[in-house]
């Protein structure tokens, strides 16, 4: 494809990006410096988005492709890897105008662990995937080097992962051999298919990431970013295969994915702040999950979350809040509304008590603080007769929980509300009901 080509298709994705925030005003998407909200909303509004910043095009020089297929071996049917990272450092590096790496389609390519750092020369760079990256099969090309990440972009401003592409992690031999699927083998962390490092004003749009190691997509010590229309798939029995991870990384935006794995469909972990998934379908999996937090005695804080218009169809928890007892910190303003749930196991649920672990968890006298949580207009069905459980710390007890027009409902039996430790206030119409004591 020629520049001319991919200059118009890249316009046509930021048009796609320009469209999501035209309509928006992160002015009332997230709290003011004081944390305090606009009068008119009582949490993250619904229709706003993650970034404030006015983006325009404007006329200028078309960008420069860089083909990946250009640095390859004509007789090359093996390994791909040193051609990509050549095709990245001319891309990264030639010049201050903008550029794209071209990944062909209707090719795949085998790449081993590998990093595409910056920072960059170019002033915005587009990886355009329109192939099929391929990860080695075998475990050891990670675990003789003690590897955790498969693909990484690390420490690039202005990055853009777009296409139609397919990465394929190949996670199998991974996901038979790991503790959680056969108890006598040693516990080891498997590597991220895509992982993203220290990368801010970030797209990621438009891929098929499947059959992880272990995570599939994680954002991590980045500010800005939107993530949309990913379609993310493992299966049901696939342990620790995280859909979209969010680690110490502000205003994030994930919209319009597709997630069907064998852990959490999206996870928020710690020093995560104004965090917004929209238009997210999970299932199978475990739902959609704040936590853990608190691990090892750790210090942990989420705040100013908001998932909205979400549906969840058998998925072993809806959403969850979970926390380790002897952990500090906080989980503190986080929404969840407009959320549709069919065959729900833990359709809501908070457990300040969480143990991933093969020895029991003994009580503890701290535990991170959760407050200021709201559940709005949540609808459908629970495979268990719990259907909202509140399992909270005898030390430090849930604050704020406000239940508002929640309405869930048994596959053929009836369903309850449990809690312990929990200041519950209901509004509007809800079933179960969750009568407000301590």
């Amino acid at each position: 494809m020629g520049p001319k080509k991919l200059h118009l298709a890249s316009i046509s994705a930021l048009s796609i990006f320009l469209y999501v925030f035209a309509h928006t005003n992160s002015a009332q998407a997230f709290p003011v410096a004081d944390g305090t909200y606009p009068p008119e909303a009582e949490g993250p509004a619904a229709e706003s988005s993650v970034m404030d910043e006015q983006l325009e095009l404007t006329p200028g020089p078309q960008p420069r492709v860089v083909d990946v297929d250009d640095y390859r071996a004509r007789a090359d049917a093996g390994d791909h890897t040193e051609a990509f990272l050549q095709a990245w450092k001319e891309a990264c590096n030639s010049s201050d105008y903008p550029s794209v790496l071209l990944v062909p389609e209707g090719k795949t390519y085998l790449l081993m662990p590998v990093s595409f750092n910056g920072p960059c020369r170019a002033t915005t760079i587009t990886a355009t995937i329109r192939g099929t990256l391929e990860a080695p099969s075998n475990r050891s090309v990670w675990l003789d080097l003690d590897l955790q990440e498969w693909i990484t972009f690390d420490n690039i401003d202005h990055l853009r992962v777009l296409g139609g592409g397919t990465l394929n992690g190949n996670g199998h031999q991974w996901w038979i051999n790991s503790c959680k699927t056969n108890r006598s083998m040693r516990c080891v962390t498997g590597p991220t298919a895509l992982y993203f490092r220290r990368c801010n004003h970030l797209v990621v749009e438009g891929l098929q990431i499947r059959d992880s190691m272990q995570m599939h997509v994680v954002i991590a010590y980045s500010w800005r970013v939107l993530v949309s229309r990913l379609l993310i798939t493992a299966p049901g029995w696939s342990p620790n295969t995280d859909g979209i991870h969010v680690s110490n990384s502000r205003e994030v935006l994930m919209s319009g994915c597709i997630i069907s794995t064998g852990d959490d469909c999206i996870s928020i972990v710690t020093g995560s702040m104004f965090i917004r998934a929209t238009g997210i379908f999970c299932g199978p999996g475990h739902g959609i999950s704040i936590g853990s937090l608190g691990a090892n005695k750790s210090w942990a804080h989420v705040s100013d979350v908001l998932v909205e218009k979400a549906t969840l169809v058998g998925t072993t928890n809806g959403v969850r809040i979970k926390t380790w007892q002897g952990g500090d910190g906080h989980a503190e303003r986080i929404t969840f509304q407009d959320i549709t749930m069919h065959n729900v196991t833990n359709p809501v649920i908070i457990d300040q008590n969480y143990c991933d672990s093969m020895t029991p968890c003994h009580e503890q006298g701290s535990a991170v603080a959760i407050n200021n949580i709201r559940y709005r207009n949540i609808r459908g069905t629970s495979s268990s007769k719990v259907a909202i459980n509140f399992v909270c710390s005898n030390s430090v007890h849930c604050d704020g929980i406000v239940m508002q027009d929640v309405s869930l409902v048994g596959e053929g039996s009836y369903v309850s509300c449990s809690y312990m430790n929990a200041r519950v206030v209901e509004l509007g119409y809800n079933f179960p009901y969750c009568r407000a004591e301590m």
